[in-house]
């Protein structure tokens, strides 16, 4: 893991630090993909992190007087699919963003961090590349602006320097009296996984007929294409049965895909073709399904918000101060571990249960200052400051079980036990912000949770009756 963790107030100290440090250096912000590669040995050269969610003003989603919108570095993907403006003026993205991982990886993980991966299967580059995005690089010599197009240079690879730092993701807004855009994917399950293929697909409309057509795709080459003969193919055309097969056609045509263990090139081919003809079918509608719910699960209070612990200064492996279950903790060890392993290891709190280190389990969901995270891909560092609540948390202090844990035993729904605190911690933070959940609010919530015993029945019966009970 990491040897050196350095908490920056600005990003001029952020970009001093990644000058000083160059490619030994990587900044933190989510973390969700960075933990998981260095648990897979893949950074190794790596060994300081620099953590910029304590700068205030990097969350933001903002629109600025040309229209265009500006998403901040720090603007995680749950704050995309919240994002009334960004539902308004650039679905794709919201689409984008609420598909990625589960409530409690959304809550982390940023649309910053999901480009620079530069993964071909991220879901959100497709609509913001359909939608033109901009992206402001800058470092200790100055800034620079990429057309996210000329980002990628081939698998994982970008034209991003070891110095430099994202800090802008700019787009020119949808017009919603003659623009319209959709994004949609295809995966071998509902949720917590990598797209088999994803499309956007960006349209203007005039006439009835197609004036500009963007149309990208995801998982079928090295990055993210665009399908220029079908774009081409489009304008001038009105979205009937005829042009949408020949643009789906020619979408399919412009991919090269691999074979993988999730899915066989031809089946990948045949699925891009599906896809951008049903993306192409929603467009032509005059009311075409937002595909996201109106309201959907953050596993996040309202209030819950970045919690600055600013001194003014860099900070490297300073003390770790933290609330635990209204308890405070001072660690002077532990900089090196995942909060997940300082929970167990240094506060000694094991109820917080390791499945599979990589996020794609949930048994360990803990609350981080009013956001159910996992803790398994949080820096132990970055809860400095914060408030933590574990499952030995929801009881009351006499010792009385929290509604849903009395309703989990009075509905059988502990079998092995081990996911057990990841279902609660998720199902207590959804009565907490529904306090009668729908059954499918409720799947929702535990999307990011998996029961090797498969009780995924008695489990939902019991966050359901915690409500009513509750009423």
């Amino acid at each position: 893991m990491w040897s050196t963790y350095l908490t920056a107030h600005t990003i001029d100290e952020a970009l001093s630090a990644l000058s000083q440090h160059g490619a030994a250096a990587r900044i933190v912000a989510g973390a969700t993909d960075l933990i998981v590669e260095f648990e897979r040995g893949a950074r190794k050269g790596v060994h300081t992190l620099i953590d910029v969610t304590r700068i205030l003003g990097l969350d933001a989603i903002t629109q600025d007087a040309d229209g265009r919108i500006h998403l901040g570095p720090l603007v995680t993907h749950n704050d995309c699919a919240a994002s009334p403006l960004l539902r308004q003026q650039a679905l794709p993205l919201a689409q984008a963003a609420y598909e990625v991982g589960a409530p409690q990886i959304r809550n982390r993980s940023t649309v910053a961090g999901n480009l620079i991966t530069a993964s071909p299967a991220n879901d959100t580059i497709p609509p913001l590349m359909a939608l033109g995005a901009t992206l402001v690089l800058r470092s200790a010599n100055g800034e620079r602006s990429v057309p996210l197009a000329e980002f990628y240079t081939g698998v994982r690879r970008t034209v991003m320097q070891p110095d430099e730092m994202l800090v802008d993701i700019y787009f020119p807004a949808l017009d919603p009296a003659t623009q319209r855009g959709a994004f949609m994917r295809m995966t071998l399950r509902r949720a917590q996984a990598i797209s088999v293929i994803n499309a956007a697909v960006v349209l203007g409309l005039q006439g009835g007929k197609v004036t500009l057509a963007a149309i990208t795709l995801g998982a079928v080459a090295p990055t993210i294409i665009r399908a220029p003969q079908a774009e081409v193919a489009l304008v001038g055309q009105a979205l009937d049965e005829a042009s949408i097969a020949q643009a789906a056609e020619l979408a399919a045509a412009a991919a090269s895909p691999i074979g993988d263990i999730r899915s066989s090139a031809d089946y990948r081919k045949e699925m891009v073709r599906v896809a951008v003809a049903r993306l192409l079918e929603e467009l032509a509608q005059s009311q075409q399904p937002a595909r996201i719910p109106n309201n959907p699960i953050l596993l996040a209070k309202p209030t819950s918000r970045l919690v600055d612990q600013s001194t003014g200064q860099l900070a490297k492996n300073g003390h770790i101060d933290v609330s635990i279950n209204g308890k405070e903790y001072s660690f002077d060890t532990g900089h090196e571990k995942t909060l997940l392993r300082l929970l167990r290891e240094e506060a000694l709190l094991t109820g917080t249960k390791e499945g599979c280190a990589e996020g794609e389990c949930g048994a360990c969901t803990v609350f981080m200052d009013g956001k159910a995270v996992m803790s398994c891909l949080v820096p132990a560092p970055r809860a400095h400051g914060a408030h933590i609540t574990t499952v030995e948390g929801l009881a009351a202090p006499d010792g009385t079980l929290h509604p849903l844990q009395q309703a989990f035993v009075d509905h059988a729904a502990v079998q092995c036990g081990y996911c057990t605190p990841g279902f609660l911690m998720s199902g207590v933070m959804l009565l907490d912000t529904y306090p009668q959940p729908t059954r499918q609010q409720a799947k929702e919530a535990v999307a990011g949770n998996l029961c090797r015993c498969t009780g995924y029945y008695k489990i939902l019966d019991a966050i359901e009756d915690a409500g009513k009970a509750g009423a």
